[in-house]
């Protein structure tokens, strides 16, 4: 039989945010303004003279990129593209990332602001012919940071379960040597 009190817990560890296990001081992801990532996006894109936009793509880093810092390796970031003076435009304005170490995990998640700049360092990408900008999930680019990011790890209730059951386990193992 499960014993009240940890039940009692459980319930006060998954409603009452930054009790139980949480860090006493959370991690933070951090990047300078001025930053550059290499990245690619998840799915292809097509942007023409017909379709000149389109929000909410999705685009991941380039595991040990060319650029000036890396991310996690569990990264998304959403942001629009724009077909601009016959140049792709790609921002991004929203980052999720999840950094595993071992059987830990923190995750970190909030806005920013960066932009895609092409091989000459200009803003936008060279990938378009006759205002038709084709860019392919093998394709990748410079992400660069307009301004320094500080997102602090959120809240991982999964991580939190997971503490729990460990040492749960841990006690059930050294009473059982006793």
């Amino acid at each position: 039989m499960t014993n009240p009190s940890r039940l009692t817990l459980l319930a006060l560890l998954l409603t009452v945010p930054g009790l139980g296990f949480a860090q006493a001081k959370p991690e933070v992801l951090s990047l300078p303004a001025g930053a550059s990532v290499e990245m690619a996006l998840i799915s292809p894109l097509e942007i023409s003279d017909a379709q000149p936009e389109a929000s909410n793509i999705i685009m991941h880093p380039v595991s040990e990129g060319i650029g000036s810092h890396n991310l996690p390796n569990y990264c998304v970031l959403t942001g629009d593209a724009h077909l601009n003076d016959n140049r792709l435009t790609i921002t991004a304005r929203q980052m999720t990332c999840i950094k595993a170490e071992g059987a830990d995990s923190a995750i970190f998640s909030g806005e920013l602001s960066a932009a895609a700049y092409g091989a000459d360092d200009n803003f936008g990408l060279a990938v378009c012919q006759d205002n038709s900008c084709s860019l392919t999930s093998t394709d990748s680019f410079k992400l660069t940071f307009s301004d320094a990011i500080n997102i602090e790890q959120q809240a991982n209730p999964s991580a939190e379960i997971n503490a729990m059951r460990r040492q749960h386990g841990q006690e059930a193992d050294s009473s059982e040597k006793q």
